[in-house]
């Protein structure tokens, strides 16, 4: 058979597209092309340089360095190469003796929960349990720092979101007293500023307005409480706490997510979650290598205590040098810088000193609230700190971080003005 190929100009040799929708054309003339030409500079926001060797590297969220760890290894490889009776296949399907719900019990146990639920991803595990835990006549109450993907199971519950004042209980007694009982959402650790719930405060309104809390535990599991269970446990309330969530993508270091349920509720789960039901389960050297990270991170105090160590140390050393970074408190440190330009003008004055961060903007953030985000983990050596404070105190004086908008905010509070 004769293979015709078509001819084209040298100009014209590129993938062939139909043209697109008006209003999809529209949208992206409208709010992402300014951004591109204007903020950018017509290149990617959230791309700086390729680190070099020598780099410190702030923008991984595996808080406990067990990547590449032995043990976890070792579980994956003989799970890939022993392992031949997979089927790849809808979670939903697997049968009580499968490896997948061994490990979701092991993880609820962890946390102090009986029955928990293993799912492709953070994002998706907050958005099964939401859409089945709310409905249109069910209030959702979201601190205002709240994860997007809660939002996102908010709006897949097609329950009505409110949101109250970051960290502010007595905002969220105001609006529950106005709107009624619901599910109120907050997170543990907080992925942009890394400040920690108010939990206790939080519960103690919930209750009063006899309602659900889901608690976020993402960026709290395996750094924080006895064992690494996570926040709730380390304040001792997890028995009040209705539903414990987590992304097994940050000191778990994995690609999954997982939220914790009642045992009763197994079956109402399997038959309604969505991304529960339409995902297809983990593979096993994915089951076996989290299985196996648990154990590690289990019995990682040291490297817990070095984390925390690592990040009183850093950020007094930033804070002497000028950076507003008083809206946290824990691994995760925000150089909210405010514009997009500005946070790209920061990222590119640590890459040129080999420290390298992440910029989360919109829609991570608020508008104007960009920032270079640095997380910190176990692993770093003294050397390494000793160079990431170097390079905060050699740019502070170019950058003039006390006159960023939220060191501005800061001070007005401070001298009893307008946040």
């Amino acid at each position: 058979m004769k293979v015709i190929e078509r001819k084209f100009p040298e100009a014209q040799k590129a993938f062939f597209n139909p043209a697109l929708g008006r209003t999809l054309s529209a949208r992206i003339a409208r709010e992402f092309s300014p951004r591109w030409s204007e903020q950018w500079g017509g290149k990617f926001v959230l791309h700086g340089r390729a680190p070099g060797s020598g780099a410190v590297r702030l923008d991984g969220n595996d808080y406990l360095g067990v990547t590449g760890h032995a043990d976890i290894v070792r579980a994956q490889v003989t799970a890939l190469t022993q392992n031949n009776e997979s089927v790849v296949q809808s979670g939903v399907f697997l049968l009580d003796a499968h490896p997948a719900h061994q490990l979701e019990k092991n993880l609820a146990n962890w946390v102090g929960k009986e029955d928990g639920f293993l799912c492709q991803s953070g994002y998706a595990a907050n958005m099964g349990l939401l859409q089945i835990i709310a409905d249109a006549q069910t209030p959702i109450y979201l601190d205002s720092l709240a994860h997007a993907s809660l939002w996102e199971g908010a709006h897949a519950a097609r329950a009505p979101a409110y949101a109250f004042r970051h960290n502010d209980p007595e905002h969220l007694a105001r609006m529950m007293k106005t709107h009624g009982p619901g599910v109120v959402v907050v997170d543990s650790v907080y992925s942009t500023t890394g400040a920690v719930c108010r939990l206790p405060e939080i519960l103690d309104v919930t209750e009063k307005h006899e309602s659900m809390i889901v608690v976020d535990e993402s960026h709290s599991l395996g750094s924080h409480g006895p064992q690494g269970a996570g926040l709730c446990a380390a304040l001792g309330v997890t028995d009040r706490v209705h539903f414990i969530t987590a992304s097994l993508a940050k000191a778990v270091a994995g690609r999954a997510g997982f939220f914790t349920a009642p045992a009763s509720m197994r079956y109402y789960i399997l038959i309604s979650s969505f991304p529960n039901i339409f995902s297809s389960s983990l593979l096993p050297h994915e089951i076996a290598g989290l299985a196996a990270t648990v154990e590690v991170l289990k019995a990682s105090e040291l490297q817990r205590k070095q984390l925390h160590a690592n990040t009183r140390r850093l950020r007094a050393s930033l804070t002497d040098s000028g950076f507003p970074i008083h809206q946290g408190t824990e691994q995760i440190i925000s150089l909210e810088a405010g514009s997009e330009p500005a946070a790209m003008v920061l990222r590119d004055a640590l890459e040129a000193r080999d420290v390298i961060g992440s910029i989360f903007c919109a829609p991570a953030t608020s508008k104007n609230r960009a920032m270079v985000r640095l997380t910190l983990n176990s692993s770093l050596t003294d050397t390494e700190m000793s160079h990431v404070e170097a390079v905060g105190r050699e740019i502070a004086p170019l950058l003039k971080p006390w006159d960023w908008p939220i060191a501005r905010r800061a001070r007005n509070v401070r001298l009893g003005g307008a946040a």
